[in-house]
């Protein structure tokens, strides 16, 4: 997998940057974030407000995925910036 777009924002608020991730197979997945939280950086799957006002991820990864995902992330973001 490989970041194809990594967009760092300027803005007041926690998110630090949005990027779009590429799979092996040559799937591409739009909308990730990468948010400030408490204890550093960490990326937050796409997701949609339900009709009930929650958020719900579209995009559901598995543990050792999201950290190997994490630590792409946060490279790559540091190498834009």
């Amino acid at each position: 997998m490989k970041i194809v777009r990594m967009n760092p924002y300027k803005g007041s608020s926690k998110t630090s940057a949005f990027f779009d991730l590429e799979t092996s197979e040559g799937i591409v997945v739009k909308g990730f974030t990468l948010v400030e939280g408490p204890n550093g950086l960490f990326v937050s799957a796409p997701s949609e407000k339900g009709k009930d006002d929650k958020y719900f991820d579209k995009v559901i990864l598995p543990a050792e995925l999201k950290k190997e995902l994490n630590d792409l992330a946060i490279k790559s973001y540091q190498e834009a910036n």
